[in-house]
């Protein structure tokens, strides 16, 4: 330097250390009614040292032109940047040392919630770099300057601002890469002495951070942006590098790739959705064994830690669910005909195509992103094996993926119990019963389809009773509803079954006519909630509730038709309530037209019932006059 030892720069070094750890260490233990103490002390540390820089400059440009300071500024070049500068790069490398300077001071100010000072500081570090070309010296500067103003327009609100400034950044880092590539200069090596600096291996480490920070605030912006897609690619590249260099926190980096498992599986993307998955859960098992009630109550932190473990491998759980759950439906909706039920010229066309596709799949696998640490990947591959992403289309293969879908349904309970995570619990719960549902599907066994669907009644029956519905209004209303579906599709079954029989016997009319009555009372239970608190039911339906209501009047008509009975009052009361329920969908759609579209199919039948109905009742009163004279 111009006018300053080799003394003086170890002090400008040291200074700027202790700001670093200020910064990055004591300012975790500042007091709660004073946050910020540190990052101020920090601040007004790095503002010394830019004042210092200054000063040198004004020195070092006023010695160039007498001649003078050659050696000097080679001492500093030596000095700051952990090697040797030539003459014509010092104006560069002292533009690239305030630069550095500003984006500390920028970073600070971001930190201590002044957005405004900090843009300010990072904008002036972008202009000194407009003197500099890019060089293994400030490659890193370039990109993690852009990548806190990409993070800065973000918080803004400003999200193709930021778009602009994190594209910049990964461009920088693509074309850097291709055309150099050795291990650029560390922001803290602009401020140490040569014997000090950091290793060319930890250099790269940290450049592969900054970059991987690139990629994964991008993933945020591409999602702000609704791209899901270039979304899904980045924080899939994310969770990659960190994985490969080491820079994860076990948990957070769990739940992130199991929530990429489900914009995964939002695209029927099963393969890569598993592969998430299994990497979530083997990962998540770095984080250490969940610690004992015993020792929890020993520490508050180990309480902490061991509530935490629970809590995240519960979340993976139900993502697991999730998984196994979608893959059931997205098959069932292959495999169904235009009645709902299994279409088997279709089933035996797709076993027939499953080699081809299943060669395609290894293809697919081949050339996807793996998450492929040397240390986690064959215990990924191992979890994988356990369940299939290729969709089931026999019942063998629909009960193997019902079964793991089960077990992470027990997983999932263990840390969201009734008591505490009530919302929580009813949907794993009700989870559970989609997959019975499911599994159903696959069963052609009419009375073992039956007894599937009495286990949804099982676990579903007990949380509706027992739920208040003054707290619980929406959820009550969709137990209700999935209750009175639930009976109505046991009903059903039951019919196909006494169908085959000659002459069904008094048992399974009796199990029929309870099936019906069930489904009616949980059917007219929905209904009874959407009234006021006077018993008014509404004269417009909301939105949300509009179709399930006028669905829910259409399955009651059917249903109190369909009750066996030989007593003609029995029949005449039911075929009357009946026709109630079909006029009340028809004149509601007279009133409101626009509800039509959401009931076409129900209101045409509802329609042709009105027409039918008054002759079957006409014909019930003819004998019962007969009968009574």
């Amino acid at each position: 330097m111009a006018s300053t030892s080799s003394r003086e720069w170890r002090a400008v070094c040291e200074k700027f250390g202790r700001a670093n750890h200020l910064s990055e260490v004591e300012s975790r233990k500042d007091p709660e009614n004073d946050p910020f103490r540190s990052k101020y002390e920090a601040r007004e540390l790095l503002k010394d040292i830019y004042c210092a820089l200054k000063s040198v400059e004004a020195e070092e440009s006023d010695g160039e032109a007498d001649g003078q300071g050659e050696q000097s500024g080679s001492e500093e070049a030596e000095c700051g940047a952990g090697r040797s500068v030539p003459g014509d790069s010092r104006a560069g490398l002292r533009a690239a040392k305030l630069a550095v300077i500003e984006y500390y001071l920028g970073v600070n100010h971001t930190e201590t919630e002044e957005l405004s000072a900090g843009e300010e500081h990072l904008m002036n570090c972008m202009k000194l770099l407009e003197k500099c070309t890019v060089t293994p010296e400030n490659v890193s500067l370039f990109i993690q300057a852009r990548n806190q103003l990409g993070i800065l327009w973000a918080g803004r609100d400003e999200t193709e601002k930021a778009q602009g400034f994190l594209e910049t950044a990964e461009s920088i880092y693509v074309n850097y890469m291709k055309e150099d590539g050795q291990p650029p200069v560390d922001l803290m090596d602009f401020f140490v002495a040569e014997e000090d600096a950091t290793t060319q291996q930890e250099r790269m480490r940290r450049f592969e951070m900054a970059y991987t920070h690139t990629l994964y605030y991008l993933a945020q912006v591409y999602k702000n942006l609704d791209q899901f897609e270039r979304a899904g690619q980045y924080c899939h590249s994310t969770l990659q590098r960190q994985l490969k260099f080491n820079q994860f926190v076990p948990l957070e980096w769990a739940i992130n790739a199991a929530t990429l498992s489900q914009y995964y599986i939002t695209k029927t993307r099963y393969m890569e959705a598993r592969h998430c998955l299994a990497a979530a859960s083997v990962i998540a098992g770095l984080a250490g064994e969940v610690p004992s009630e015993a020792a929890a109550k020993e520490s508050q932190t180990e309480y902490e830690k061991r509530e935490q473990l629970r809590q995240k491998r519960a979340e993976i759980a139900r993502c697991w669910i999730k998984y196994c759950l979608n893959l059931l439906q997205d098959a069932r909706k292959l495999l169904e005909d235009n009645i709902g039920d299994l279409d088997l010229d279709r089933q035996e066309e797709l076993l027939r195509a499953r080699q081809d596709e299943e060669e395609e799949k290894e293809r697919e696998k081949k050339s996807a992103v793996l998450f492929d640490s040397c240390d986690t990947f064959d215990s990924i591959c191992s979890l994988e094996e356990k369940v299939s992403c290729a969709f089931p289309l026999t019942f063998e293969e629909a009960r193997a993926i019902f079964l793991v879908g089960q077990t992470y349904v027990g997983q999932a309970k263990e840390y969201f119990e009734m008591d505490g995570h009530v919302t929580d619990h009813i949907e794993i719960i009700q989870d559970h019963s989609a997959l019975f549902k499911v599994l159903a599907f696959f069963e052609e066994d009419l009375e073992r389809r039956c007894k599937m669907h009495k286990r949804r009644v099982d676990m579903l029956e007990p949380i509706c009773k027992d739920l208040n519905a003054q707290y619980y209004l929406l959820i009550c209303r969709q137990l209700q509803f999935e209750l009175a579906e639930t009976f109505y599709e046991m009903m059903s079954l039951k019919l196909a079954v006494a169908e085959k029989q000659d002459q069904p016997d008094t048992h399974i009319i009796k199990k029929f006519n309870l099936l019906c009555t069930s489904s009616i009372k949980y059917y007219e239970m929905f209904l009874d909630s959407l009234r006021s608190p006077e018993g008014k039911f509404p004269e417009v339906l909301e939105d949300d509730v509009l179709r399930p209501a006028l669905v829910a009047k259409f399955s009651v008509a059917r249903l109190q038709s369909k009750i066996i009975s030989t007593s003609l009052a029995v029949q005449l009361e039911n075929l009357t309530r009946s026709l109630e329920c079909y006029n009340f969908i028809m004149q509601y759609c007279m009133d409101h037209p626009e509800a039509k579209k959401a009931v076409e199919t129900e209101l045409e039948l509802s329609e042709e019932m009105v027409s039918l109905l008054p002759l079957k009742i006409n014909r019930i009163k003819s004998k019962m006059v007969s009968a009574n004279s």
